[in-house]
């Protein structure tokens, strides 16, 4: 496990869609593309160039890391309280579960229990989501 993807909600953007499956999917299309040399001709095709920069930037960068890397929304109501009060995960915080979670509940089931988890034994936590990882889950299939 990564620590760099432990978000103050929970979750591990390294079980993200975007992290699990898409950026590694760009590489494979970057890669192909550059190899049969669409690199010299991407400027002939109508936004080509756009999409060649988008392309090699999710391909080479990756799309994002966490929340606490600076990617994501900066105006998360959660990100914030968990700035301001100094706590490095949500579910270590004495107010935890607040109103700021409701829609996480929704959108991730799997999140309450997580967090849990993450509160009473981070290193169970952690396991669980390299073994998430190595099996190919990622948060869509959880809703």
């Amino acid at each position: 496990m990564e620590e760099r993807y432990v978000c103050y909600c929970g979750l591990y953007c390294a079980n993200c869609p975007v992290k699990a499956k898409v950026e590694p999917a760009a590489k494979t299309l970057y890669d192909e593309m550059k190899a049969a040399g669409f690199e010299e001709i991407i400027h002939f095709l109508p936004g080509g160039e756009g999409f060649w920069q988008f392309l090699g930037g999710m391909a080479l960068d990756g799309a994002c890391v966490s929340c606490k890397e600076g990617s994501g929304n900066p105006g998360c109501g959660v990100r914030i309280c968990a700035q301001e009060r100094g706590v490095g995960a949500c579910a270590l915080c004495g107010d935890y579960p607040c109103g700021l979670f409701d829609r996480y509940f929704e959108g991730y089931p799997v999140l309450k229990e997580d967090n849990a988890l993450l509160r009473d034994d981070p290193r169970t936590w952690a396991a669980l989501q390299d073994k998430r990882r190595a099996e190919g889950f990622t948060y869509s299939q959880s809703l």
